[in-house]
């Protein structure tokens, strides 16, 4: 067996394609919409993972600023990919929670386990605290001007009647600082990265490319598949939209920074870390939502804006604002993972009910 071929290479690549082929099988043979949902959302996360496998062979020639940027960006794909899907399908509440519960997925669940493990094996961990202030900085500025068109657009705000035309202003606003964000992002990361691989041979980069390609691909068809069935699976199991989409959908497309982030602190390697999470929440934060909305108004299924229900609007600052007192003195402890998992988890419970998906 080749040295660049581990037990986790091979165990990612059987997951990813099995999970894809069962869950072709299953639309093929008529399957009932939940047993197509489990198998679209598992396939998703495995996908995920390979993309982050993949762009984590090619992130060993930058260093972990530059890897924590690409990972983060690939790693949206099967995000970008649901949405697209989903506004075809006019679920314009999912796309809505799934982009805010993207963003406190990485802020508050993922960021929490990579501390809880990180802390239980190695005690407090320190990382870089110039760029991570930066990059809390960033988030916190994201998440106000997300929720400015949801004030603003209220019944009685000055922007009633103009959810549209705000949510465009500010997408143009994000899309602007994201562009500037990406030198400050990788400056200072020239070289080769800090082995996330603990010391594994490194892939070709043909077949690092390649996995990229496949996956990406195949990330296409399983989104489809997966938004097909969401609708009839969900309203089976009684969830509602916003429910749906806070926790089932942007859990199903953040599988590379569940993985990259939590194994990266558990080889104490705080900076990657923290790199990969929070850029992930940067990015959905300043692109992949600006971008959806901008492709609602071509695509059809109604046109996206950037207004949520108060509760998520109150979920986003009081996570964002705990996130960044966290991470902004450089340092980590297994309760302070603890208490970001907490927040998370009483967020998804306060969702749980609504109106189911009809």
């Amino acid at each position: 067996m080749p040295a660049w071929l581990t037990t986790r290479n091979l165990v990612i690549g059987l997951v990813a394609a099995g999970a894809t082929a069962l869950t072709l099988g299953l639309r093929t043979a008529g399957a009932a919409d939940v047993a197509v949902f489990a198998g679209s959302a598992l396939a998703l996360a495995g996908l995920a993972a390979l993309v982050g496998e993949g762009t984590e062979q090619l992130g060993r020639r930058l260093g972990p600023r530059a890897t924590g940027v690409l990972q983060s960006g690939l790693g949206n794909l099967p995000e970008f990919f649901i949405g697209i899907f989903a506004l075809r399908a006019g679920l314009l509440d999912v796309v809505r929670a799934a982009l805010v519960g993207s963003i406190l997925a990485n802020t508050l669940l993922v960021l929490g386990l990579a501390f809880i493990a990180g802390g239980l094996r190695h005690g407090p961990q320190r990382f870089g605290t110039d760029q991570t202030r930066l990059m809390s900085t960033l988030l916190v500025l994201a998440v106000a001007a997300l929720a400015i068109p949801s004030i603003a657009a209220a019944p009685g705000g000055p922007a009633e009647g103009h959810a549209v035309e705000l949510s465009v202003v500010v997408c143009v606003v994000l899309l602007v600082v994201f562009l500037a964000s990406i030198p400050f992002s990788i400056a200072g990361s020239v070289g080769p990265t800090e082995d996330p691989g603990m010391g594994e041979a490194s892939w070709p980069l043909p077949l690092a490319i390649g996995a990229l390609v496949v996956a990406g691909l195949a990330a296409v068809f399983v989104s489809d598949w997966f938004v097909a069935s969401l609708r009839p699976a969900m309203g089976a199991l009684g969830m509602s939209e916003t429910f749906a989409g806070f926790v089932v959908v942007a859990i199903a497309g953040n599988a590379v920074e569940n993985v990259v982030g939590v194994q990266a602190m558990l080889a104490n390697k705080g900076d990657l870390a923290i790199s990969v999470i929070l850029n992930s929440s940067l990015q959905v934060a300043l692109a992949l939502a600006p971008i959806l909305v901008f492709a609602s108004l071509f695509i059809g299924g109604g046109t996206l804006t950037l207004v949520v229900s108060p509760l998520l609007v109150a979920a986003l600052a009081l996570a964002t604002l705990l996130a960044a007192m966290v991470v902004i003195d450089g340092e980590s402890t297994w309760l302070e993972g603890l208490a970001l998992v907490g927040l998370y988890v009483i967020l998804a419970a306060s969702l749980w009910w609504g109106p189911p998906i009809g």
